[in-house]
């Protein structure tokens, strides 16, 4: 286990290594919090040592993590981690918490030889397609390889580690020191290899060094050091991947060599266009844009450092030498470029020098030489559409990245990225971090949850847990949350303070008496408590009485002892005789003389 790390940010259980690289051990893990299984990238520690790097992993994390598309592997969670070593030092180790994909590396599938070309093609149309999405994000990769690209048993393409090489590049000053991270410069763009800065343009040149991969089982340029590799990048021109695999077409031919063009202002401009010429070199058609790219190795650099003239990436000379075999190619028959490439070369650098010395001689006091780069303005603090305005005025292109702040007020420019004051090349793409202010989050549902568990999930989501006040309720155990203010499910900003009410375990006992015994029984019901009726044979009418209980506090699902008149009306006696005369009745009973009863409807007693 590295580091020693079981358990990462008090929430990912850290398992066994499923793979390694140069600047990273990836693991399976497993997130506690939500019950789901993710990867956890451990990096270097010694990374964390660079201070910039720190500041630049959040941020680039951070822009990795708003990217959500089904090509592009999901960033959950960044950080770093302290930990102790053997040796009792402590040292941080940043880590990136990624969605876990099930499947196989590009870089494993290439290792057990090319792929069918149209597998080639529709594996870098998912490359391309991630990149089309990043990039319209303001999110260059920067270190696009078969070990970033995974493929699902269903063959979905998934690209991984976005932003991750731009916060090790930036923090590494050779080519030497980034490959020992990165790996391998097998990939690298020729600008990548001159340490210049780099853009959309890039992962193109990367994601054509893997589509040439794919077709023949090799990395268009090899060597023995990393430095050589990158030096081949900057110097020489690949060769056509037929001339490695047959089988692969002249479409494809072109469609490769023309993402591999070393100037950048040449080769595919974009990744949907990329994309619209491999389904047109896939479909048997040469397309247009890459029959035309005008290419050939004997420009200055590549007779200046003595390139063979034959590794071409011209589309018309890789189709010419299709046609031939390899015994009918001409061979070459000298060891040293001839004298007259060595002379032009010679001339052609004493007339840059020259134009050199001309451009100095006429510059116009007080007028700056017209530069191939800018510097990104300070636009902290500005509107949007004012800082869009600044950067079309220094030629630099804007790309609006909205993100959460709790400093910055809403809709004001929190920064830039690349940040202020750094050079860059002229419209290249700048991402305007513009602030949506603090970041809103749901109350998390904690009615019927413990008042511990309550407060413990509501700290967890960023919230302050506020007054815990009790109320009766007829069937929540005491010491329950019955409701939370504010209420869950509503969004509110972290640190927002949510008061909790708890169930005491009572309800409040009503007087019953003088009310019909059927009227009391139900109201104690609703209660939730339990009635014993206690009836009373010295009166009637069915009310009750008296209550064991007095009115007030007692406990859910108590007993009441209900006393109530239980005694049926008894009819008066039959009528006794008795003395004296009773009155005459007149159309009804007589009223009853003395000692006798009223009579019925006639005459009373006599």
């Amino acid at each position: 286990m590295t580091a020693g790390i079981t358990l990462l940010a008090n929430r990912y259980e850290i398992g066994d290594v499923i793979g390694r690289g140069g600047m990273a051990t990836v693991h399976l893990g497993n997130d506690t919090r939500l019950g789901r299984k993710v990867a956890v990238k451990l990096l270097k520690p010694s990374l964390a040592n660079d201070p910039a790097f720190r500041t630049r992993f959040r941020q680039e994390a951070q822009a990795a993590a708003r990217m959500a598309h089904p090509t592009i592997v999901r960033v959950y969670d960044a950080g770093e981690e302290t930990v102790t070593e053997p040796s009792g030092a402590e040292v941080q180790v940043p880590f990136i918490v990624m969605e876990h994909v099930e499947g196989r590396p590009l870089s494993d599938i290439i290792s057990d030889g090319p792929v069918a070309p149209d597998e080639a093609v529709r594996i870098t149309e998912g490359i391309l397609t991630a990149l089309e999405y990043s990039h319209r994000a303001g999110v260059v990769h920067r270190d696009i390889k078969p070990a970033n690209v995974m493929v699902t048993p269903t063959g979905q393409v998934k690209v991984m580690d976005f932003g991750i090489a731009r916060a090790i590049t930036d923090t590494s000053a050779t080519v030497a020191q980034t490959t020992s991270i990165l790996g391998t410069a097998s990939y690298f763009s020729p600008e990548q290899a001159r340490g210049e800065t780099v853009d959309a343009r890039t992962d193109i040149y990367s994601t054509g060094v893997v589509l040439f991969e794919l077709l023949t089982g090799r990395p268009p340029f090899l060597g023995d050091t990393p430095v050589a590799v990158a030096y081949q990048h900057v110097s020489e021109q690949p060769v056509a991947p037929s001339s490695i695999a047959p089988a692969v077409s002249p479409a494809l031919d072109a469609v490769t060599l023309h993402a591999l063009v070393k100037d950048r202002t040449r080769r595919f401009q974009n990744a949907a266009e990329f994309r619209t010429d491999l389904q047109q070199a896939a479909a048997g058609h040469v397309p247009a844009s890459s029959r035309k790219v005008p290419q050939s190795a004997r420009d200055a650099s590549t007779m200046l450092f003595g390139v063979n003239p034959r590794t071409t990436s011209n589309p018309t000379v890789a189709f010419r030498e299709l046609e031939d075999t390899a015994e009918h190619r001409p061979q070459r028959t000298q060891n040293r470029p001839p004298v007259a490439w060595i002379w032009v070369g010679i001339i052609l650098v004493i007339g840059v020098i020259a134009g050199a010395i001309w451009f100095v001689a006429n510059l116009q006091p007080g007028k700056p030489p017209v530069s191939s780069s800018v510097i990104v303005p300070n636009l902290s603090g500005a509107t949007y559409d004012s800082a869009a305005k600044a950067l079309q005025k220094a030629e630099l292109t804007p790309v609006r990245v909205d993100q959460n702040s709790d400093k910055v007020a809403k809709g004001s420019v929190i920064g830039t990225d690349p940040g202020s004051g750094e050079q860059v090349g002229r419209h290249q793409n700048v991402r305007v971090l513009v602030s949506s202010g603090p970041q809103q989050i749901p109350v998390p549902t904690v009615a019927n949850q413990t008042q511990d568990a309550s407060q413990q999930a509501l700290v967890a989501a960023g919230f302050t847990v506020g007054a815990v006040s009790t109320d009766y309720s007829t069937d929540v155990p005491a010491g329950t949350v019955l409701s939370s203010d504010p209420a869950a499910g509503s969004a509110h900003t972290k640190g927002t303070v949510v008061n909790l009410t708890v169930s005491n375990g009572k309800v409040q006992l009503p007087d019953v008496t003088q009310q019909p015994f059927t009227t009391a029984n139900s109201t104690l019901a609703d209660l939730g408590l339990k009635v014993t009726a206690n009836p009373s044979y010295a009166c009637t009418g069915g009310m009750v009485t008296q209550q064991d209980q007095p009115a007030g506090d007692i406990a859910q699902g108590s007993t009441v002892v209900l006393t109530y008149c239980a005694a049926s009306f008894q009819p008066s006696a039959p009528a006794t005789p008795g003395n004296g005369a009773g009155g005459t009745g007149s159309g009804g009973g007589g009223t009853a003389g003395i000692g006798g009863n009223a009579g019925n409807g006639g005459t009373g007693g006599k």
